[in-house]
């Protein structure tokens, strides 16, 4: 059976048996999953694994001595084997093996084993629920072929398929497995240093020492760095040969006319991004860029502007907004900002005026119809909406611009059905208010130029930010409160943010034992009888009828509810400059980036502003290092790269966008960026003189085997 290809089923080199329950439960379904399913950890030969390693909920595999055993009947079907085990410190575990009454025989005081489990909590207890185990003894002589080196694998395993199978498969696949030709070019290969491909996966599964991992893993980081470069250079040179239409705006027109009514200067930042897109909205060639920026730095003015070049250009622009409140927002803030500019037809319009439509899913049957009618017609230079604007029967008369809004809040499909409503290529502008760190700006969104706002408008008010941690000092949240009263008293508005809505939520604790988060009904209700009684105070959720939030929002905007009780609805987008403190409940319940959104709610204005972020997480942990991080800085992209550091790399790369997994395993974007880096070089490098990959045939079979099929239409999308 020698000679199977990466692309061969699995069951091929290990049997059905084995194969299928690493299909099911791991995700494994060829010899080449199988060869990237690269170990977790490393075991050195004799050295006990410390306990304190474990982490609740995953499971893991652990070398340990044991301590004691000896077994029991608990029912008349029910055997039970009580064992204790210890680590290299002396720390001490307790095990129940069930239903294997020969255990008691073979796991003697002072046997040493591999034991595979579930890790959880029982009695407060750290233990591995019924655990496999593996005599490893070199005294008696028992010594498992498998674990002979001196370093022993640990491999992410599951319930069904322990590290120990996994090890064995992994030996009988490397002995049949024909890897074909070299994917790297041998000159990038001797330019960095990198290995074979055959020793570097031989190296991280049967290392014969540190070394062998340390180019192990250099070189197959350097592979997902690589071949993830290349098709992202292949996007590039792709969308360059793209036919567009030239949209170079005129003289005279709506955009000439907005500049000259602002009633502020723009940041240099903006006038440099405007430069940039005005450019590339004239090229013959569609635009395709990424506008970042920190909360509040104006991306929302840049797009305005790029959006009149469109219109002047006799061209029209969508702007996609993920909620129907971020969307209502959008079309209220781009008619203020117009006035007479955006009153076509109407008395009082400028001469060079369009219109500004709304479409979302909750409008009426009369409001649809003219809006479905002004973007079909072309009267409606601007169209603002939701998912709404991908619906069948929604058409544009020449869309010039697509500007997706937040857009880490769609599927790519999404995104792709409007672009292709244009009858050439639409030029592209995505934005966040998510700072990117570079590493993902070159992996994510490799295939878009980037652009940057750091600098926020003159006039902004910085935004001081505290934990409250009412575990260790509950007086503190009656002290916030007061806060908020303070800032009422003084013409101010507040907002107080819950992780969930409540009323017929389930109440049931959380999966780690944590009571449900704080609801935004049940705190409106503790707040209006309690430390906020006699403010006026209103609620603002997602299952509410969108008329019914239009109406909150209007009225929180017009200075008409002092205290507006939310989700993280109102996290994107919602611009009141009045309000100016912020309070969120269970903080630790949120992630670093969507704290750093909510809290630019506030600062919006000239007035000081403050966030409060409440929490019973205890000092030292994971959640409340969070917390601290975030009040620490406001400073966008250092957050970032917290984030980035606590997240799941599939997470980062949106895998569940694509409905597939990562492909990446060993590349960590918190930790290679001179990886990246070089890899970018060399594949601009690469593709730039072979763009099919025509003269790297094993190149160009690495991107298939690696980005299969969903993945890369996944980026093809995107």
């Amino acid at each position: 059976m020698a000679g199977l290809p990466l692309s061969a089923r699995l069951s091929a080199a290990v049997g059905d048996k084995t194969a299928k329950p690493m299909a099911e439960h791991l995700g494994l379904h060829t010899v080449g999953d199988l060869l990237r399913h690269y170990p977790r950890r490393y075991t050195e030969r004799g050295a006990l694994t410390p306990f304190s390693e474990l982490v609740v909920g995953e499971h893991a595999t652990v070398f340990a001595e044991v301590v004691s055993c000896g077994g029991k009947q608990i029912r008349s079907k029910l055997h039970k084997t009580d064992v204790v085990i210890k680590d290299n410190s002396g720390g001490r575990m307790k095990l129940a093996i069930f239903n294997r009454r020969w255990a008691a025989e073979q796991l003697k005081s002072g046997r040493t084993a591999f034991f595979s489990g579930k890790v959880e909590v029982f009695n407060r207890q750290t233990q591995l629920a019924n655990p496999e185990y593996q005599l490893v003894d070199d005294d008696a002589g028992v010594v498992q072929e498998e674990f002979a080196g001196a370093l022993v694998p640990i491999y992410p395993a599951a319930a069904k398929v322990t590290s120990m199978t996994i090890a064995k498969s992994v030996k009988l696949a490397l002995a049949m497995v024909d890897l074909g030709a070299e994917p790297l070019p041998p000159e990038v290969r001797a330019r960095h240093g990198l290995v074979g491909l055959e020793r570097a996966l031989r190296g991280v599964h049967t290392p014969a020492g540190w070394p062998d991992v340390g180019a192990a893993r250099k070189r197959l980081t350097w592979d997902e760095a690589f071949v993830l470069q290349v098709v992202l250079a292949q996007r590039r040179a792709q969308t360059a040969q793209l036919a567009g239409t030239p949209r170079s705006g005129r003289p005279g027109g709506l955009l000439e006319a907005f500049d000259a009514a602002l009633p502020f200067a723009l940041t240099a930042g903006q006038l440099e991004v405007g430069a940039v897109l005005a450019r590339e909205l004239a090229r013959t060639s569609p635009m395709y860029r990424l506008l970042q920026g920190e909360v509040g730095s104006g991306k929302t003015i840049v797009a305005l502007r790029a959006m009149l070049q469109a219109v002047d250009s006799g061209g029209q622009a969508a702007l996609l907004a993920p909620t129907e409140v971020l969307a209502q927002q959008h079309a209220r803030s781009l008619r203020a900002m117009l006035g007479p500019l955006a009153a076509a037809g109407e008395l009082g319009a400028a001469d060079a005026a369009t219109r500004v439509a709304l479409l979302t899913g909750s409008q009426g049957a009369a409001a649809r119809r003219t809006t479905l009618a002004e973007a079909a017609s072309g009267a409606a230079g601007i169209v603002v909406g939701t998912h709404a604007l991908l619906s069948e029967g929604v058409g544009f008369d020449d869309l010039a611009l697509v500007v997706v809004d937040e857009q880490h809040r769609f599927g790519v499909e999404q995104r792709d059905a409007l672009r292709a409503k244009g009858a050439t290529p639409p030029h592209v502008l995505v934005m966040t208010a998510t700072p990117i760190p570079r590493t993902i700006a070159m992996t994510v969104y490799g295939d878009l130029e980037v652009s940057t706002l750091t600098e926020l408008p003159k006039g902004r008010s910085p935004i001081r930010s505290a934990v409250v941690p009412v575990g260790e000092k509950p007086a503190w949240l009656d002290a916030a409160w007061t806060r908020v009263r303070e800032h009422v008293a003084e013409g101010r508005q507040a907002f107080v943010v819950c992780p969930r809505i409540g009323g017929d939520e389930s109440e049931e604790p959380a999966a780690d034992g944590r009571r449900p988060a704080v609801a935004v009904l049940d705190a409106h209700l503790m707040l209006v009888h309690g430390p906020l009684n006699g403010l006026r105070v209103e609620v603002l959720h997602g299952r509410m009828p969108p008329d019914e939030k239009d109406a909150v929002m209007r009225a929180f905007t017009r200075g008409e509810t002092d205290v507006l009780v939310a989700t993280t609805v109102i996290e994107v987008g919602v611009d009141v400059p009045n309000a100016t403190v912020m309070v969120v409940l269970d903080a630790d319940r949120f992630g670093v980036s969507q704290l750093h959104q909510l809290r630019g709610r506030v600062g919006r204005g000239a007035h000081a502003a403050l966030c409060l972020l409440v929490t019973e997480a205890e000092a030292g942990s994971p959640s409340r290092e969070r917390l601290d991080a975030v009040a620490a800085t406001n400073d966008g992209f250092e957050l970032s790269r917290v984030d980035l550091a606590q997240r799941r790399e599939g997470d980062v790369l949106g895998a569940s966008q694509s409905g597939g997994r990562s492909s990446l395993r060993m590349l960590r974007l918190a930790d290679h960026e001179d990886v990246i880096l070089e890899a970018r070089a060399e594949a601009v490098r690469l593709v730039a003189d072979d763009p099919a990959l025509d003269r790297h045939p094993a190149l160009l079979q690495a991107v298939g085997d690696v980005l299969d099929e969903e993945r890369a239409d996944f980026l093809d999308k995107a």
